[in-house]
């Protein structure tokens, strides 16, 4: 369904630009988990010793009510690193167990400001690790900032060489560092501030994961930098039409693609940033879930706007 003008009225005040998320990113986490309530479902916890540092990382494991393939999703979540965790991702982990069929693992990773660029990812990475050392058919997946990690990972896995990766899943992923006036990429200016997600917004949240300027150029911040995309796993990128990620997601498909890697990009049509998580009664949803179970059964997805 298009936006209509009463609810491009509603989006305009929700996206209220003066809000700094810097400033307020406590209350930000707090108010976050009370839009998300945690999820009174069966699950359990993995949990494991990294043994690059000296705590435990929870790994929340979430079965589906029929299996249908014993491939495994390792799911990270949203929230401009800076908010989100397993609880207000519940409900959108268990939908994904159930609709694919397969058994859903999120993270609990380090969140910035207390723990800034590269801590996340070297989370991610640690238990992306450990699950590929005992098998293959890990599938990594993410939304958003959990997008721009599991990229962020495939890029690790292969300058490491520790394991390898087949298939990712990336949900309007961050790719790029600049969301300014200066972005080359259009989306960034047209749907960079009425449509919940601005780009003042991703500003704030990439000052609090990588304050330091030269990180901002590393590839495992700005995937679509890296200047060595060999080697990296079957793709699946989805965008929303109106989302200010929208352009450097696909063209970082478009990137992956021309170093010789499969890589399916599918538009959301009249879709906001952070659709993914809504309930399964939304239409964007369910056609989400349709491409992705093509993609993970094999189906060639192509490029498309649904």
């Amino acid at each position: 369904m298009a936006i209509n003008k009463f609810m491009m009225a509603a989006l305009k005040a929700l996206s209220y630009a003066d809000y700094n998320i810097k400033e307020n990113y406590k209350f930000h986490r707090i108010f976050n988990n009370i839009i998300h309530p945690p999820l009174k479902a069966h699950y359990y916890l993995w949990e494991h010793n990294i043994d690059y540092i000296d705590y435990e990382l929870p790994v929340r494991v979430f079965p589906p009510a029929e299996m249908r393939s014993e491939e495994i999703i390792l799911f990270f979540h949203g929230g401009g690193w800076v908010t989100g965790n397993t609880d207000s991702y519940a409900r959108t982990c268990a939908d994904l167990a159930t609709q694919t069929g397969r058994h859903v693992y999120s993270l609990e990773y380090r969140l910035a400001p207390e723990y800034r660029f590269p801590c996340a990812l070297e989370d991610c990475y640690a238990v992306a690790r450990e699950l590929h050392l005992s098998r293959e058919d890990v599938v990594l997946m993410g939304d958003s900032a959990g997008g721009n990690l599991a990229a962020a990972v495939s890029l690790l896995a292969v300058e490491r060489g520790e394991f390898h990766v087949n298939k990712q899943i990336l949900l309007y992923p961050l790719t790029y560092h600049d969301h300014t006036s200066n972005s080359p990429f259009p989306s960034v200016t047209e749907y960079g501030t009425n449509y919940l997600l601005t780009s003042k917004k991703i500003c704030d949240y990439m000052d609090l994961y990588a304050p330091d300027e030269k990180d901002r150029t590393s590839p495992y911040l700005a995937p679509l930098l890296s200047e060595n995309l060999h080697g990296q796993p079957e793709t699946l990128i989805i965008t929303a039409e109106y989302d200010p990620l929208r352009d450097e997601g696909e063209a970082y498909g478009e990137k992956l693609r021309r170093f010789g890697n499969s890589v399916n990009i599918v538009r959301m049509k009249d879709a906001l940033h952070g659709f993914f998580s809504l309930p399964m009664r939304f239409a964007h949803v369910r056609l989400c879930y349709e491409v992705i179970n093509a993609f993970l059964d094999g189906e060639l997805v192509g490029d498309k706007t649904i």
